[in-house]
């Protein structure tokens, strides 16, 4: 994993990358708590279909949520190598299920290029900028709009 860590300045952010499937997402570092290792999730009925379920972080009931499907695209089928990214989303803590984690990019706001107008209603919601950084597209995502409050309480 490369590190694009530098001395913060005005205006630069930390955002930590991660891939689903053959796409790259980031979201701001300071949202992640931890990441840890895949975890065989227990079902809960009438959850969300993006929801995998629970495992228990340490003593605390921990949603996971299948990022790849919460996006629109296929389910994952976790194995090994997936990695859960445990993050603060508004006023809950959810795991957020990806394939790896891929950097940690430092970044101004003009590395941010808008959305393009293209984007349908559900990508409006989440995502925030698109990245072109060393020859790839990163999709910035804001986890507050991936989960209306009332998901994010089911969750």
């Amino acid at each position: 994993m490369q590190h694009a860590v530098k001395n913060l300045v005005a205006g630069n952010r930390e955002l930590i990358a991660f891939r689903i499937g053959d796409q790259e997402f980031c979201v701001n570092v300071m949202s992640v708590r931890e990441i840890r290792g895949w975890t065989q999730a227990t079902p809960l009925p009438h959850a969300p279909h993006y929801v995998l379920g629970v495992i228990n972080l340490r003593g605390a009931v921990l949603p996971i949520v299948d990022l790849s499907l919460r996006l629109g695209m296929k389910p994952a089928e976790p194995t090994q190598r997936h990695v859960i990214i445990v993050a603060q989303v508004k006023t809950r803590v959810v795991g957020l299920l990806v394939d790896a984690v891929s950097d940690i990019l430092t970044v101004t706001d003009e590395n941010i290029q808008p959305t393009p107008e293209i984007s349908s209603d559900l990508e409006k919601q989440y995502a925030r900028g698109i990245l072109a950084f060393e020859n790839r597209m990163i999709c910035l995502i804001e986890l507050g709009g991936l989960f209306n409050d009332s998901e994010s309480e089911a969750a």
